[in-house]
């Protein structure tokens, strides 16, 4: 069938169901661009393709369907980077076109041009270039299988002289895998290790919330051996938060109950989950991961498998998949041996976590240092992190999604947010890029337009990501409310400059007369300040009433002291020592070139 290459191209979206493109306009994508509306292809011109990339993230991490990034060749593909990466750790499954430099000029160092595969290569799970215009079709439904088979961003690169060619084709149909139910003797060691085991421990990761039937699966499992549920980092949804077997989130501001139960454990069940180093490093002082407990690491990716652990079986596969087939070989009388006092044992540690929980005010100062003291000191009236997000959990509907930013006061927050399905809780990841939380939220309601959303961030992360807000007030935008924890200072450094660098605090401070609140009602949003907990569970249950029924997005600036919460990485850091020292007398003047 004759067409030109770009219907080739959208009819090859067509054919997968990809109705939504994220980037900013450009003259290299025009050609397919132009025909987006009559396909039913919806072009969300963002304000920066960074965020755009993360808005990508977020709709297909709160839907289940791809998403495709697009953006003008060179600078504006160049902006990508960041959030492509960062899909790449939350093994989200998006479309990546970067149109490239004409073939007639490239290498000659022209306009907006750049070696677009290199900057890539280690940012995606798989990538292709077009090298003939007759292929584009071809190309493209295989980087879209890739993307899905593995998990995570594929990037097509196309010259952009290839778009209005006239081509003879017939569009292929999509390829799907089928996901892998582990291989038959490493599904029956695992089931014959838990069934032998005293004081069993499920450990789930993404890959439970991607695997179909996931959460399911896992819930019958862990209910068969009355085995407690942990979740990895910033992995809140991945089993129900309702359920009397859920321990909550190792790591970072995690679950005391859940470290505790897992410390005890003789044999540990990680289901889809490459372990990453957040999901098990000690938390509260406590070193709770079992060294001398039975692993079993259930992971899509063989090359994940005993990466961050010994493990004594592993399984490469789907995580629902895996999980049904050992419970199919489990012995008649698996987790009989102690069912009951694990039970109460399990009830007993997570009442305890919970009534501490809710009790702590206040963030500690370490030896030697009183930060968190002064801080209180400074603004007695003010809310405590803690304080806040106390206030949001009395406002935030169950059913919501919600996305989190990189930040102390986000983290602070981890050990807060549950949920009864997957697919609920958009945290940034182990890339770790700050101005996650806004653009991911925006994603997730153009994917779940009938759902309450909520996004989070601290004040210096919104900061990157704050020109957003000059974007998505257009009228086919979807209304979201988004919380920023105000306190003027980029909290995680300012920690870290507490504890190991004697309170210099070098670019920590943020400037105080500038209003995020302000500034959304300058782009015809609707900004509210908080700050008593009364006045921000109020602002809160208003701005869902406002978002779900009168189309109003709402920019919540919570005002809070500064305290601040434990630091990222205590593995990381140490104090550091001069040896040859260092003086402005040093300084030699520069002349001019």
């Amino acid at each position: 069938m004759k067409m030109t290459t770009e219907e080739a191209f959208v009819k090859c979206l067509q054919r997968h169901g990809i109705e939504h493109a994220f980037g900013i306009i450009g003259s290299a994508m025009m050609p397919i661009s132009d025909i987006f509306p009559d396909a039913g292809i919806q072009f969300w011109d963002c304000a920066h393709e960074g965020s755009a990339g993360m808005m990508a993230d977020g709709f297909t991490r709160a839907t289940g369907k791809m998403s495709m990034m697009i953006a003008q060749n060179g600078p504006g593909i160049t902006n990508f980077v960041t959030a492509v990466k960062t899909a790449y750790w939350n093994h989200t499954p998006l479309l990546l076109v970067t149109p490239q430099a004409a073939n007639k000029t490239i290498g000659q160092g022209g306009f907006q041009e750049v070696e677009q595969m290199k900057l890539f290569e280690d940012m995606v799970a798989y990538q292709e270039e077009v090298r003939d215009p007759s292929r584009v079709a071809e190309v493209l439904t295989r980087v879209i299988s890739q993307a899905k088979r593995l998990s995570g961003p594929a990037q097509l690169n196309i010259p952009r002289d290839f778009w209005t060619q006239v081509i003879d084709i017939e569009i292929p149909d999509p390829i799907e895998f089928e996901a892998s139910p582990g291989g038959q003797n490493s599904v029956a060691e695992a089931a014959k290790i838990l069934s032998e085991a005293k004081n069993p421990v499920i450990l789930n990761g993404a890959g439970v919330v991607l695997s179909q039937g996931g959460l399911e699966a896992s819930k019958q499992l862990a209910e068969r051996l009355t085995a407690p549920v942990c979740v990895g980092y910033q992995h809140n949804d991945a089993f129900p938060g309702n359920h009397p077997l859920f321990a909550g989130p190792l790591g970072y501001n995690g679950s005391k109950a859940g470290m505790q139960l897992i410390s005890e454990a003789d044999v540990v069940l990680c289901l889809g989950t490459r372990l990453n180093p957040f999901s098990t490093l000690p938390g509260y002082g406590i070193d709770y991961w079992p060294t001398d407990a039975k692993i079993i690491q259930v992971d899509i990716n063989p090359d994940r498998i005993g990466l961050t652990k010994k493990v004594t079986v592993g399984i490469v596969g789907d995580a629902a998949k895996v999980a049904n087939g050992i419970i199919s070989q489990l012995a008649d009388d698996a987790g009989d041996a102690g069912r009951e006092e694990r039970k109460a044992n399990i009830a007993q540690k997570k009442s305890a976590w919970a009534q501490e929980l809710t009790s702590m005010n206040e963030e500690q100062d370490d030896p030697g240092t009183n930060w968190n003291e002064r801080a209180r000191a400074a603004k007695p009236d003010w809310m405590s992190p803690r304080m806040a997000w106390r206030a949001i959990q009395a406002a935030l509907p169950i059913e919501a999604i919600i996305s989190s930013d990189i930040g102390n006061n986000c983290a602070i927050g981890n050990a807060y947010p549950s949920f009864e399905e997957g697919r609920k809780y958009l945290a940034p990841g182990l890339f770790g890029p700050c101005g996650y939380g806004l653009p991911a939220i925006v994603g997730a309601k153009i994917g779940q337009p009938d759902v309450p959303v909520v996004g989070f961030a601290g004040d210096g992360a919104f900061g990157i990501a704050v020109n957003e807000l000059t974007a998505i007030g257009r009228g086919e935008w979807p209304a979201i409310t988004q919380i920023v924890f105000r306190n003027y200072q980029w909290g995680a450094e300012k920690r870290n400059s507490t504890l190991w660098f004697d309170d210099n605090f070098v670019g920590t401070e943020l400037d105080e007369q500038v209003s995020y609140a302000g500034i959304a009602n300058a782009c015809g949003l609707k900004g509210v300040v908080a700050r008593t907990q009364e006045e921000l569970t109020a602002a809160l249950n208003q701005a869902i009433k406002d978002q779900m029924e009168n189309g109003i997005t709402t920019l919540i600036e919570a005002m809070i002291n500064q305290e601040l919460g434990d630091p990222f990485r205590r593995d990381a850091m140490k104090k550091p020592v001069q040896v040859a020292g260092i003086s402005k007398d040093d300084m030699v003047p520069q002349t001019a070139a």
